[in-house]
């Protein structure tokens, strides 16, 4: 059987108060999913980085993880980065499947609740 899990992957930034917000995200997509393991990752300037949380899951018996890039678009980071990033692990743990879902901003249902959102703000 198949032990799933999920990171979600971030920017990260100098302000530790920045994480709060990804905090709350993989809090409450932990409750949808008590049977896959959802953990941060960030790219810099905050911990864990990717490659030592992905080592710590396969460690803790991961072997399907999906990475969702929590970003509102696929810049450099998303399209260059990551997908290095990615190959690298592929590389270190060649029985762990690793997947990468589109960027988080680009998904049409998020944009309608971000859209949604929007203008509520105008009409409250």
């Amino acid at each position: 059987m198949k032990s799933r899990a999920l990171i979600l992957f971030a920017h990260g930034a100098r302000a530790e108060s920045w994480k709060a917000p990804f905090e709350r995200l993989r809090d409450l997509t932990q409750r949808r999913m008590p049977e896959v393991r959802v953990t941060l990752a960030f790219l810099e300037l905050m911990e864990p980085r990717l490659q030592p949380q992905v080592t710590s899951l396969v460690a803790t018996g991961a072997t399907d993880i999906t990475v969702v890039p929590v970003f509102l678009g696929q810049g450099a980071h998303v399209l260059r980065d990551l997908p290095l990033m990615v190959d690298e692990l592929r590389t270190i743990h060649p029985h762990v499947a690793i997947k990468v879902a589109g960027a988080v901003g680009e998904d049409p249902g998020v944009l309608k609740a971000m859209t949604d959102y929007c203008v509520a703000a105008v009409n409250s």
